[in-house]
């Protein structure tokens, strides 16, 4: 394994913990599929149940640490300059539904920036990783973005209430997997070639910000204060603003 900090170790092990719960109840929401009307109540028990283990972990290493969670809210503690921002499921609708696309997201903010970032995919057991000036790594493999520089040869993960007619007209590839994180960690990794989506949350993404920084892309700026409504653009720097211009500056 690649020299990763103390911060990101943590996060690792983190997930790692988190994730033999989310593999035990995912293989039970395939179940109640067929026997309960709704399990939504128990794909949310599964949320909760996820941050918990995650932010237990995260407070052993650093106790001090302020908490960003999507189901949790914001927890202040005697350190408000260093923030662990967590998504204990992202793509919960995958989830429910049985469909084996979703991951746990972990980031830390440090005095307004975010210097490393995980997203782990339990049931492929892909883990992508990243630190401020170490690269961006997949199982351990360093990434990069990829070198498309067409957009008629790209293919771009979107998703939300993205306008499916305009998309048509400017004649773009797109995919929608459900999973935001997900999706930057694979422009990250080269498999897709860009991303773009609007009203998203500061958990859906903070890990994939510096994941798309340390493997070569370019992403918007995107205020880490605000944690709801945002939107981001995300590709390699050759389509960058040849996306933007098809988009009309999205």
């Amino acid at each position: 394994m690649n020299s990763i900090s103390a911060n990101l170790n943590v996060m690792i092990k983190a997930s790692e913990k988190a994730s033999k719960i989310l593999i035990r109840d995912f293989g039970e929401v395939e179940k109640l599929q067929v026997s309960i009307k709704s399990p939504s109540n128990f794909v949310s028990n599964a949320d909760t149940r996820s941050e918990k283990i995650i932010i237990e972990e995260l407070m052993k290493a650093k106790k001090n640490y302020s908490i960003i969670s999507e189901e949790d809210g914001s927890l202040k503690n005697k350190d408000s300059n260093n923030i662990w921002i967590i998504d204990p499921i992202d793509g919960t609708t995958n989830f429910l539904h049985g469909i084996p696309h979703f991951c746990i997201s972990i980031a830390l903010r440090s005095y307004g920036e975010i210097i490393c970032g995980l997203i782990y995919d339990p049931i492929k057991d892909e883990m992508f990783y990243a630190e401020k000036n170490n690269g961006a790594f997949f199982n351990n493999q360093r990434i990069r973005v990829s070198k498309k520089k067409n957009l008629e040869n790209c293919v771009f993960a979107t998703g939300g209430n993205i306008n499916k007619k305009k998309i048509s007209e400017i004649n773009i590839t797109t995919r929608e997997t459900g999973s935001a994180a997900l999706d930057l960690a694979y422009v990250a990794a080269g498999r897709f070639d860009g991303f773009f989506q609007d009203n998203l949350n500061i958990w859906d993404i903070a890990a994939g910000i510096i994941l798309i920084k340390e493997a070569g892309g370019i992403i918007n700026d995107i205020n880490l204060d605000k944690n709801n409504d945002i939107k981001v653009l995300a590709s390699n720097s050759s389509i960058n603003d040849k996306l933007l211009k098809k988009l009309d500056n999205f």
